[in-house]
């Protein structure tokens, strides 16, 4: 098991926390956390996914606490938890940084979620209420717009919306969570649209099937639809990552 730096590791003043001249990452501790370890770990996984914390750079694990307004006891065992989820690496006597996923990463990550998303996608189709295919309506028109701006801001929260949405109108919200959180995973590559080669168009239109499925409550066709967003998503982000 990775362990953190001991009592004696160098002070808040000595540690690294990425380049001298950068700003310190934005982080702040979820409020309906269940521990503060859970919350820390919450915090770095949404810092990550926010472009908070960058792949490859060193952070204290002292700024980390005063940045969450907790003691280093919590993030150490928070931390803990991310090492051992393959997310940070802890380094002796320095911190911890943010590990991108590797290509058997990738493999893993988007094969747990064709095991999840497209038969979600199926009983949403088939199960979800008028309401809820309301909703992932909107988030679909709320990804087209975005893309027609060339907003990524925008962009990236109405795509992880949308899916939250066809996994929640399907009545599966544990799923949603574990989405999400392989989501963060994923998100380590750096910008979605570089790690994957695609263009928000072009993402956005992988989409339509799914939602134009959906609406139409073809179940057999959202499944499908699903399963092949996913497939190229997998296939270009394992293409494009650093041989």
């Amino acid at each position: 098991m990775p362990r953190l730096a001991p009592p004696d590791a160098p002070s808040p003043a000595s540690s690294t926390a990425g380049p001298p001249d950068a700003s310190p990452p934005a982080l702040a501790l979820p409020p309906d956390a269940p521990s503060l370890a859970d919350g820390v770990a919450q915090a770095v996984r949404d810092g990550v996914a926010a472009g908070q914390l960058r792949p490859g750079t060193t952070y204290s694990v002292y700024q980390l606490a005063d940045l969450l307004g907790v003691s280093r006891s919590p993030v150490r065992e928070g931390l803990l938890r991310l090492a051992e989820a393959g997310l940070v690496e802890i380094r002796r006597n320095r911190g911890f940084r943010v590990l991108p996923p590797q290509a058997d990463d990738i493999e893993e990550i988007i094969g747990i979620r064709l095991a999840l998303e497209p038969p979600a996608a199926r009983h949403a189709a088939e199960h979800g209420t008028d309401e809820q295919h309301a909703t992932i309506r909107a988030a679909l028109t709320a990804m087209a717009a975005a893309a027609a701006r060339g907003d990524d801001t925008a962009f990236w929260p109405a795509d992880r919306t949308l899916h939250d949405l066809l996994l929640r109108a399907a009545g599966r919200p544990r799923t949603a969570a574990i989405v999400e959180r392989l989501r963060t995973t994923t998100a380590l590559l750096g910008h979605p649209t570089t790690a994957s080669g695609r263009t928000l168009p072009e993402i956005h239109a992988e989409h339509e099937p799914v939602v134009t499925a959906v609406l139409a409550r073809d179940g057999a066709a959202a499944e499908t639809a699903m399963r092949t967003h996913l497939e190229s998503t997998r296939n270009l982000l394992v293409a494009n990552l650093p041989h």
